[in-house]
């Protein structure tokens, strides 16, 4: 097993990992991504991975689920204002939604990264045990 345990080297590579696989979900669901992505994916990846790491409670599965769609959207809400309101890149606008707010984020892609945050919290917690040598993760669901 390998064990990283320099934290730059960690958190680069678990940046990678989420900026990636965001992006990956960008091009599934409507055929291009755009590099902002790539930073907001990262910056949500590791943030969802603290959530594990930093607290001193542990928080259930379900929690953490609600927890990282808030954090994703979040992150995408600040990305949208910085990448299509500020700088005018217009690479995403959810104006058509129902529930938007600046047609930056929308109620809908809430709940769909609701489902999808499992596969990030699993993902993390499974990099770091397997790579990094942290705690094997342990869930409870409630």
């Amino acid at each position: 097993m390998v064990r990283i345990k320099n934290n730059f080297i960690k958190y680069i590579l678990l940046f990678f990992v989420g900026g990636y696989a965001y992006c990956g979900i960008e091009i599934l669901s409507r055929g291009y991504s755009h590099v902002s992505l790539l930073i907001a994916g990262g910056v949500c990846f590791i943030l969802i991975g603290l959530l594990n790491e930093k607290y001193p409670y542990r928080m259930s599965f379900v929690s953490q689920m609600v927890v990282s769609s808030v954090i994703i959207t979040g992150v995408e809400f600040v990305t949208g204002l910085i990448v299509n309101v500020w700088l005018g890149l217009h690479v995403w606008d959810y104006s058509s939604q129902p529930y938007n707010v600046l047609g930056q984020i929308c109620l809908l892609y809430a709940f769909i990264w609701f489902f999808l945050s499992p596969l990030a919290i699993i993902a993390d917690d499974y990099l770091r045990y397997w790579l990094m040598g942290e705690r094997k993760p342990r869930y409870h669901f409630w």
